[in-house]
């Protein structure tokens, strides 16, 4: 049987399907919406493990709904629900619908289970371990707020019942990340895309750029953001959508810099259109994504140059994860070492990460990166 918070629930919806003062009478016009609320009930209350019988069914319909329902009653609904399932499922008309699940109980949504005396859903547009992936996805995006994090949560949960839906909340509770502030993010995505889109409500379109306000947190206030340039707005010509440990990001060719540059999608605010065509293609023609999202994202920004760096054999992992193995080589260099060489932005946060390894990593190329690697020491040393 439904616990009370799936009877009150049940009652909120009966109570927005049918007329307020009729809700309970169970008067014979509402018939006509009881195989919807038979399916409603079964897909919320039963699973491979959970069955529920005609009896419990009927008097679900008729003590919390009003809707008057004898067990041979349910016997009909379920046989339609089964046959309209069949029908749209199949593309064909309902007496073959009929047929099919007559002859043939795994062709059924909804079947009896013997052992368990009940009936359940049996076939789901997706396995419960499929939508705990996508409730993880959604818990571990930065660029949505928690509140927006929970309301998609609740969407994926309505594939499911509610004693599998109460798992998947559990464990995505137990990932829960970081969130952003800024409630427009989802808007802001949204109005990049039309930017950038070819055809917008079915008329050709010619990609434009956008103009924003990019915001920074302020020392003075951390939980609040403030604007950069004192809201003076950015105008950029917009070009890909990314994501990266959590994050929306856009790379655009900005008109300041005349340069390819990526900005925090959940930074940007107050997004407008420009109508002004966009500009840089030719640069970001010339982009791989690949490599400039391992370049840009794993080592910051700077001047790209081609390293080679020696690391200790059980940092291979590490630097497999960091680097790939498409765009980089690898090397042995004794039975303890490996090398490994490849392009990488140049910058105190290479520097930095690089340095995270101790004495069991080494920049053995360029030479001229190799003395900013040491200036850059005697620059932290002189702090201490």
């Amino acid at each position: 049987m439904a616990s009370n918070k799936d009877l009150k629930k049940a009652q909120r919806k009966a109570d927005e399907l049918l007329p307020p003062r009729q809700c309970r009478r169970g008067r014979q016009q509402h018939q006509k919406m009881k195989p919807y609320l038979v399916l409603q009930y079964l897909q919320a209350n039963t699973d491979e493990t959970h069955s529920v019988s005609a009896s419990e069914i009927s008097g679900y319909l008729e003590e919390i709904l009003g809707i008057n329902a004898d067990r041979r009653s349910i016997y009909s609904d379920i046989d339609e629900i089964n046959a309209v399932a069949w029908m749209l499922e199949n593309d064909t008309d309902i007496d073959e619908a009929y047929e099919a699940i007559k002859e043939d109980d795994a062709e059924k949504l909804i079947v009896y289970d013997r052992k368990k005396g009940g009936y359940n859903i049996t076939h789901r547009k997706f396995e419960v371990h499929d939508l705990r992936v996508i409730a993880e996805c959604i818990y571990s995006a930065k660029f949505l707020t928690e509140k927006k994090a929970k309301n998609l949560i609740d969407v994926v949960c309505g594939f499911v019942s509610e004693n599998e839906a109460e798992q998947i909340r559990h464990k995505a509770f137990l990932t829960d990340r970081v969130k952003t502030d800024n409630q427009s993010v989802l808007n802001n995505i949204s109005i990049i895309n039309d930017a950038m889109s070819h055809s917008l409500d079915d008329k050709r379109h010619t990609p434009e750029k956008i103009s924003f306000k990019y915001l920074k947190h302020s020392i003075s206030d951390v939980s609040q953001q403030v604007e950069r340039r004192k809201g003076t707005r950015y105008t950029v010509s917009p070009f890909q959508l990314l994501i990266n440990d959590g994050n929306y990001y856009l790379l655009a060719f900005d008109d300041y810099s005349k340069d390819l540059r990526t900005y925090r999608v959940d930074r940007m605010k107050d997004i407008a259109f420009t109508s002004q065509p966009r500009e840089g293609e030719e640069a970001f023609k010339k982009v791989d994504l690949k490599t400039y999202t391992k370049r840009v994202f794993s080592m910051f920004g700077g001047n790209q140059k081609l390293v080679t760096i020696r690391f200790i054999n059980p940092l291979l992992d590490a630097v497999v994860d960091r680097f790939g193995t498409t765009d980089f080589q690898y090397a042995k260099v004794d039975d303890t070492h490996f090398s490994v060489s490849g392009y990488v932005e140049i910058s105190d946060q290479f520097f930095g990460w690089l340095l995270g390894f101790g004495n069991k990593a080494k920049l053995l190329y360029p030479d001229d990166t190799i003395q900013e690697l040491s200036d850059y020491l005697d620059k932290i040393r002189s702090l201490y």
